[in-house]
């Protein structure tokens, strides 16, 4: 199946009761667990992240996709170039193809990479080296590449450099995520002057990923905490524009940049509008996961889940799910679980939560349920999803039209 995706006429994902019952009722054949992935809601998600970038080009994270059709079809609707990609190896798998997928010629690899059989290939093939770019914030991750395979007997490496894009206000101490060392104008200036002078390398681009305000939901059940929240993000956002476009400006007077990319799912109107910005990255809007049902500036349809069978009563009132222990990565806590969408008025039992061989429910939905009933549920994270899957059930409207092979479906495990 090649995936089109057209804008949307409906929103059925607005009306919970009439969504969930369509998805069920397209699946009713299929033995649990499988995961589904929406057409329309996914399409709606696509679109919809256009609008919030207003014009800004986006660039898909595929750590939060996992599934080469849906990054093909994503990339295939104007507005949306190239790949954010999490390792070097899966940079190289998308960035060559096959005869299914045709190569992504624009592949940015969003984390420094020590995989010397990797670099290897990368260096000594023209086509490679001309499509993935790797990311730089030091001088020893220069020396490693070298030591690697020397300048005089590679392609030349297409490098981006990562401006750490936390806030360090003194008061509240570090917010955000530690990335790169590379955190003000200066330093980014003497890193870039150590690029562009040494041989086989080429800085084209730079990247500043603000989590503190993209990968935090800004309209959390505590009202308290949501105007804390967005009052930092607001004061975050303000420091990084300044501080990005100087930095910019500093790395543009020794070469000229491909791209700036910035932002996430959730930052993406703030990052956009950034005269120094040229694309944002973002990926995990696409499928919707629960961890972003918190944030006030857009609300994305849950286009991707996944149905787990009923296999025992162990009271009236309960129902047992078969697995469950899709446990999301981060800080440990309540939403890092799979979230229970449907049937509602359902929750886990608070001793055994998310199972890994099974997951108990309570509530009045429970206690209707039988033995080989379903239960669909929401991943905390998008791509973490596709890790747990051989591939996603495609549902349009009523039907099954296909199915898509997730990255580990093709046999592929980056990281």
């Amino acid at each position: 199946m090649t995936l089109s995706l057209t804008q949307p006429v409906t929103d059925p994902w607005l009306r919970p009761a009439g969504y969930w019952p369509a998805l069920h009722a397209a699946t009713t054949e299929l033995d649990p667990p499988f995961g589904v992935i929406s057409i329309p809601a996914l399409a709606h998600n696509a679109f919809d992240m256009l609008r919030r970038a207003g014009g800004t080009s986006i660039r898909i994270a595929s750590k939060s996709v996992r599934v080469r059709g849906v990054i093909d079809a994503v990339l295939a609707l104007p507005g949306y170039s190239g790949v954010l990609a999490y390792t070097l190896l899966e940079a190289l798998w998308l960035a060559e193809g096959d005869a299914n997928h045709e190569g992504i010629t624009d592949v940015v690899v969003g984390y420094p990479s020590v995989d010397r059989a990797s670099l290897r290939r990368l260096a000594l093939d023209p086509l490679l080296a001309s499509r993935v770019t790797v990311m730089i914030d030091s001088v020893e991750q220069l020396d490693y590449i070298d030591a690697v395979i020397s300048p005089g007997t590679r392609e030349c490496i297409r490098v981006c450099l990562e401006l750490d894009a936390s806030w360090n206000p003194r008061v509240l101490g570090h917010l955000g995520t530690y990335r790169s060392p590379v955190f003000t104008v200066d330093d980014a200036r003497t890193l870039a002057e150590r690029i562009v002078t040494r041989p086989g390398f080429v800085l084209v681009g730079m990247m500043a990923y603000e989590g503190q305000i993209a990968g935090l939901g800004n309209d959390p059940s505590s009202i308290a905490r949501g105007a804390a929240v967005r009052w930092m993000q607001k004061a975050s956002a303000r420091e990084l524009a300044g501080r990005r476009a100087e930095t910019v400006a500093a790395v543009s007077s020794l070469t000229d940049l491909e791209f700036v990319n910035g932002g996430g799912t959730g930052s993406l109107e703030s990052t956009s509008r950034e005269s120094a910005v040229t694309e944002v990255a973002a990926g995990s809007g696409l499928f919707g996961p629960h961890l972003f049902d918190h944030y006030r500036q857009f609300h994305p349809a849950p286009a991707a889940s996944f149905v787990l069978p009923v296999v025992r009563k162990p009271s009236a009132q309960m129902a047992t799910l078969l697995g469950g222990g899709w446990v999301a990565s981060g800080p440990p806590g309540v939403d890092r679980l799979p979230l229970v969408a449907w049937p509602e008025g359902m929750k886990m039992v608070r001793d055994e939560m998310a199972g890994e061989v099974q997951t108990p429910l309570t509530g009045e939905a429970a206690a209707l349920l039988t033995v080989g009933d379903r239960v669909w549920l929401r991943h905390t994270k998008a791509g973490e999803l596709s890790e747990h899957l051989d591939a996603f059930v495609m549902v349009d409207g009523d039907r099954i039209v296909d199915t898509l092979p997730t990255y580990r479906g093709e046999g592929k495990a980056f990281l």
